[in-house]
């Protein structure tokens, strides 16, 4: 009988393999940079040799990049997950804010559910942390720093979630999330109470998250994006009645004298 030779995986893969695993798990994000080869060398227990030649196998497969006296960096470009024009194409567009909306309701809530069961102490400190700026902002009133806390507070449950797949693609629509939010906010805070009613839904959805409710922390963003869904229509409709009574208004004749 024949036997198969195993081989040895080179010490340079197995290390090009483990910082690519931090980058798909989000320990490593977009734009950080590494610590020094030193350190990092160290840290992995292995020869600086074969750390810089797994940092030019990413590099060559663009995970990362030098700059001139600045060290390494994880590429920006990473936290794309769709091209840079169908983003600008998209935030251009409003009638397709509720369509962001709709996947919003799936990807979230399916967040949601796994970072309930999957939260380790770190994420829910990290949860609390967002959470606790998302409150300060809003304390502010200034829609462009409450929608960046905002959507901080949602990837930061996407990252409880542990699922690589979820994070990614919440982080990929992150500018698109930001921008979507900050013009949500602009039309919801038209309606009494609606700052009190939002944080209140955000408060409920992260008590189901750190008491390990899955489905319920599901429902939670479910109703939440329903409450935003519901204002950006009721928004729309009102317009609409103000166009309506507008164009009515010019058409009328005017009296004769």
């Amino acid at each position: 009988m024949s036997y198969q030779t195993l081989r040895q995986p080179r010490l340079a893969d197995v290390i090009t393999e483990r910082l690519e695993a931090l980058i798909l798990e989000g320990s490593l994000k977009p734009g950080q940079r590494l610590p020094p080869e030193r350190e990092l060398a160290e840290r992995f227990g292995v020869s600086r040799p074969s750390l810089r030649e797994a940092i030019q196998k990413l590099a060559a497969r663009g995970l990362l990049s030098s700059r001139q006296g600045g060290g390494t960096f994880i590429t920006e470009d990473l936290h794309s997950g769709y091209s840079d024009p169908l983003l600008e194409m998209l935030s251009r567009h409003g009638e397709f804010h509720l369509d962001l909306l709709e996947f919003r309701d799936a990807m979230e809530g399916l967040s949601a559910y796994y970072a309930a069961l999957r939260a380790t102490p770190t994420d829910k400190a990290v949860l609390i942390e967002r959470f606790e700026e998302l409150e300060a902002r809003f304390d502010e009133q200034d829609p462009a720093r409450e929608a960046k806390a905002d959507a901080a507070f949602h990837l930061a449950i996407a990252e409880a979630a542990h699922n690589v797949m979820l994070l990614h693609t919440i982080r990929g629509i992150f500018h698109l999330l930001e921008k979507s939010i900050v013009e949500n906010l602009e039309h919801l805070f038209g309606k009494p109470d609606a700052r009190k009613n939002l944080m209140a839904q955000h408060r409920a959805l992260l008590d189901a998250i750190l008491q390990g409710r899955a489905e319920e922390a599901r429902s939670r963003a479910h109703e939440h994006l329903v409450y935003v869904e519901e204002g950006l229509l009721e928004a729309a409709r009102a317009e609409t009645r103000a166009q309506r009574s507008l164009r009515r208004a010019q058409a009328m004749p005017t009296a004769s004298h």
